[in-house]
C-alpha cells in the first residue's frame, strides 16, 4: 500500500501522496503510532532530566551554604531574558503548527524562522554567560579557581551541577534547531498542509519540552541556588 485515499486519511491529516509503511493497515494508524512514539520519547527525556533535578536536590542538601553563595554569581538578568526568549519561541512554534494545519505556508515558514532565531539568541546569551564564568574561574569541581568565597572550593560543586544541567539543555536546544531547520526546509517546499503536518507537530512537542525544562532550570539555579 503506497498511497492513501480519502477514506483512510485521518482527521488530523495526511496528504493523498503520503506513503503508508507496509506494517500499517491504514494511514490513521500510522499517524497515531507516530504521535505515540513522540510522546514515549518525551517521557524518556523527562526521566533523564528528572535524574539531573534529583542530583541537584541531593547536592544542594549536602552543600547548602555553598549552593546558596554560588548561585548569587549567576546573572539573573541574562537568565531571565533567556526565559522570555524561550517562552516566545514556544509561542511561535505553536503558531507554526497551527499555520501548517490551516494550509498557511508563508506563516508556517515565517514562524519557524522566528523560532529558530529565538533559539539562536538563547545560545548566544548562554555563550556570553559561559565566557564570563570561564574568565572568573567559576568552573566545575577541581577546576574552580574563583576567589572570595566563604565556602571555598565547595562552590565548584554547584558549578559542576550548573554546567551539567545547562550544558545538556543547551545540547537539546542545538538538536531542536536542527529539527526546526529540517521542517523549515520541508515547509518551504510546500510539503505540509492540513492533511499532513505530523513532523511539524512532533518537533513542536519536542521544542515545548526543551522550553519547559528551562522554565524549571531558571528558578532552581538562578533564584533558589
Amino acid at each position: 500500500m503506497s498511497t492513501v485515499d480519502e477514506a483512510t486519511t485521518p482527521k488530523a491529516g495526511l496528504s493523498p501522496q503520503f506513503h503508508v509503511a507496509h506494517h500499517f493497515d491504514k494511514a490513521d494508524t500510522q499517524f497515531d503510532a507516530g504521535r505515540m512514539g513522540v510522546w514515549l520519547f518525551l517521557v524518556t527525556e523527562v526521566l533523564f532530566f528528572g535524574g539531573l533535578f534529583c542530583a541537584f536536590a541531593v547536592f544542594r542538601a549536602w552543600y547548602f551554604d555553598a549552593f546558596v553563595e554560588a548561585h548569587h554569581h549567576l546573572d539573573k538578568v541574562m537568565g531571565g531574558v533567556n526565559t522570555v526568549v524561550l517562552i516566545c519561541s514556544s509561542l511561535t512554534m505553536a503558531l507554526a503548527v497551527r499555520s501548517a494545519q490551516t494550509n498557511n505556508k508563508k506563516a508556517t515558514v515565517a514562524l519557524l524562522l522566528v523560532t529558530l532565531l529565538c533559539a539562536a539568541v538563547f545560545l548566544c546569551i548562554k555563550y556570553v554567560e559561559y565566557s564570563h564564568k570561564f574568565h572568573e574561574g567559576l568552573l566545575p569541581g577541581k577546576y574552580f579557581t574563583a576567589a572570595g568565597f566563604t565556602t571555598g572550593n565547595k562552590a565548584g560543586i554547584f558549578f559542576a551541577v550548573y554546567f551539567m544541567m545547562t550544558g545538556v539543555h543547551g545540547l537539546h536546544v542545538v538538536i531542536g534547531m536542527g529539527l526546526i531547520t529540517w521542517i523549515l526546509v520541508r515547509a518551504a517546499k510546500g510539503q505540509f498542509s492540513s492533511r499532513y503536518y505530523a513532523p511539524v507537530e512532533g518537533v513542536g512537542l519536542y521544542w515545548h519540552l526543551v522550553d519547559l525544562v528551562w522554565i524549571y532550570l531558571f528558578p532552581l539555579l538562578y533564584l533558589i541556588g
